[in-house]
C-alpha cells in the first residue's frame, strides 16, 4: 500500500493535516504581519491550506516544497476560484535535495508543519530556514512534543525512539538556542486532537465503506483500527503538537 495515498485519503477532508484548531491556526497568521511583496517557503507544504490563506490575507507570494504529486493536484484545486494560481510555486522535489537552493535572504516567512523529518528533524529544519529567511521575518514550524515519559509499548507502536522527540518547553528553547527569538506558540488540546483523530479514522473507514474492490482495503482497515487503539490507549495522554513561531 502507498503510504501517501493513505495519508491523503485519512486527511481527505481535513482543512489542515495537523491537529491545531482553525481558529489557533487564523491566530497565528494574524500574529505574522506580512506585505504583498513579501515571499513565504513551506517545506512539505501538502495541500498549501495554510499558504493559500496567507495569501488571501496578505496578497503574498509562495513556494510550496511537496514531495507528493497527489498533494499538490489538491492543493491546486483548493487555491482554484479562491487565489490568483500563479501565486504558488510549486516544487514537486525532495526538501533535503533542493533546500540548498533557497540559502539567500529570499523570504519574509519559513514554513515547515508537522514534516520537520523531511529535513531531517527539527534542529536541522530551523537551520535550513534561518538561511533562507529575512533577518527579522519569521519562522513557523509545527512539531511534536512528549506530555510525559512514552510507555516503551507506544514507542514500539510508533516506530519511535524517546530522543525522537522533545518537550513543548524543549521545542521552544532549542530555537532559542540556534539564535532565534520565540514569538508566539500555541498546542493542540485534547478536543483538537480527538477531533482530528476521529476525522483521521472516519475518512478511512468510510473509504474503505464505499470502494470496497480496492485491492489495499484490509491492509487500510487493519492501519487504521490499530493505530485508533494505539492513539487511545496511549497517544491521547503522551504525545502532544505545537506551532511555534520564531524571529529570525
Amino acid at each position: 500500500m502507498d503510504r501517501n495515498k493513505f495519508s491523503a485519503i485519512a486527511h481527505r477532508d481535513h482543512e489542515f493535516c495537523n491537529p491545531i484548531s482553525e481558529s489557533k491556526i487564523n491566530t497565528i497568521i494574524n500574529q505574522t504581519m506580512l506585505t504583498p511583496n513579501d515571499k513565504v517557503i513551506d517545506i512539505g507544504a501538502g495541500t498549501s491550506e495554510l499558504l493559500i490563506r496567507y495569501i488571501e490575507k496578505y496578497n503574498i507570494s509562495a513556494t510550496a516544497i511537496e514531495l507528493y504529486n497527489g498533494s499538490i493536484e489538491t492543493a491546486r484545486n483548493r487555491a482554484n476560484g479562491r487565489i490568483s494560481l500563479d501565486r504558488i510555486q510549486f516544487v514537486n522535489e525532495d526538501a533535503k535535495q533542493v533546500m540548498d537552493n533557497y540559502s539567500t535572504f529570499e523570504f519574509r516567512l519559513g514554513i515547515c508543519i508537522g514534516s520537520t523529518h523531511a529535513i531531517g528533524d527539527l534542529a536541522a529544519t530551523l537551520r535550513a530556514l534561518r538561511k533562507c529567511v529575512h533577518p527579522g521575518g519569521y519562522i513557523l514550524v509545527g512539531e511534536g512534543y512528549w506530555k510525559k515519559n512514552p510507555p516503551n509499548e507506544y514507542l514500539q507502536a510508533l516506530g519511535a525512539q524517546l530522543e525522537d522527540l522533545k518537550t513543548h518547553h524543549g521545542n521552544v528553547k532549542l530555537g532559542e538556542q540556534l539564535g532565534l527569538t520565540p514569538l508566539y506558540s500555541v498546542v493542540a488540546s485534547e478536543d483538537d486532537w480527538d477531533a482530528y483523530e476521529g476525522l483521521y479514522a472516519s475518512s478511512i473507514e468510510k473509504y474503505c465503506y464505499e470502494n470496497p474492490n480496492d485491492p489495499d482495503v484490509e491492509v487500510m482497515l487493519t492501519r487504521i483500527r490499530s493505530w485508533r487503539n494505539t492513539y487511545l490507549e496511549w497517544g491521547r495522554d503522551t504525545l502532544g503538537f505545537g506551532l511555534y513561531l520564531l524571529r529570525n
